[in-house]
């Protein structure tokens, strides 16, 4: 495969743990809330998946140890999925009922999510044996390309799902009444109280499942793309670049599509370019290489900034608790 091919299939491959960890954030910020505990809840989403899929290979080894017929591969890929889904979500529910029912600091309370999800995932992971929960399982989750040795071996189940479900957020956010009431909340709660919408109802749930969406783009970087034992102590730095790519994508889930691309491309190209032939670089350039998706970002606001266009501007409750009695 030629080399730059082989690159740009690689960063859109590198940019799905974006696309799920920054859908999911737009949706928690639609419903006004700033959730920096994005990187934590990845770091959980991908710890749970693992769990679960080491609790189910000790047990499909033991059928087998009794004669019986090994748990079929979409077993596995279910289960990993759910089991991320579920511990996210139990993240999710933690910071919405800390951040809308106690309104603590949305801010301190994501920045402690992080640090305690980062920290605690460290232990799960610690506890799991490699050779149950990824040597076998991660050949399911790279169908149909798993007997392949290049960069497609990563457009798996789950790089097509994070495309579904990024599409879907967006119809859902601006094609349904659902999403109209989510935005209307995100702009003026008091108003979106005022004519009847369940503020605290539409606040938890979009939470909730922005946390579920986000948690499977640590799954997706261990299982999948990375494929490696040690790949969970990435997943935190990750996980900031998703909350940085909500700005550079406009806030518009479909628009993560292409914006993962670019920050997969421009975050790989540090480590791609010593590969050119009559080009090299030292380690501290390679370093300054992986500061341009920041940049990039940097760049977006200031020019939508200047722009000024209310629909592409965050939402104006963002980070605001919501007190119905000064309504």
């Amino acid at each position: 495969m030629n080399i730059w091919l082989s690159y740009l299939i690689d960063s859109v491959a590198f940019g799905v743990t974006f696309i799920y960890g920054s859908t999911g954030e737009i949706l928690t910020e639609k419903a006004g809330h700033l959730n920096l505990g994005i990187p934590g809840i990845m770091c959980m989403g991908g710890a749970g998946g693992c769990l679960v899929l080491n609790t189910i290979g000790k047990i499909s080894m033991a059928m087998v140890e009794k004669g019986m017929s090994p748990l079929p591969g979409f077993v596995f890929v279910i289960a990993g999925i759910l089991g991320a889904i579920l511990m996210s979500m139990l993240m999710g529910l933690i910071y919405s009922f800390l951040t809308v029912t106690l309104r603590a600091n949305q801010n301190v309370t994501g920045l402690v999510l992080t640090t305690f999800g980062t920290g605690l995932m460290k232990v799960i992971m610690s506890k799991l044996d490699h050779t149950i929960y990824l040597e076998g399982p991660k050949e399911f989750y790279r169908w149909p390309f798993h007997m392949r040795n290049d960069p497609l071996l990563y457009l798996g189940v789950l790089f097509y799902l994070s495309i579904f479900i990024a599409l879907a957020a967006s119809y859902v956010l601006y094609k349904t009444k659902v999403g109209l009431h989510l935005r209307a909340i995100g702009e003026s709660p008091s108003t979106a109280d005022a004519v009847g919408i369940n503020v605290t109802k539409y606040k938890y749930l979009a939470t909730i499942i922005g946390s579920a969406i986000a948690g499977l783009g640590g799954f997706y970087y261990i299982m999948d793309y990375s494929g490696s034992r040690e790949a969970y102590l990435s997943i935190e730095a990750y996980g900031w670049m998703a909350i940085a790519l909500v700005i550079f994508a406009l806030w518009r889930p479909h628009f993560t599509i292409i914006g993962s691309i670019v920050f997969g491309f421009l975050f790989s190209f540090g480590s791609q370019i010593v590969n050119i032939e009559g080009i090299s670089i030292n380690l501290v350039m390679t370093y300054l290489l992986k500061m341009l998706p920041y940049i990039c970002t940097i760049i977006v606001l200031i020019f939508t900034s200047i722009r000024n266009k209310r629909e592409n501007q965050p939402p104006q409750s963002l980070g605001l608790p919501y007190f119905r009695e000064d309504r």
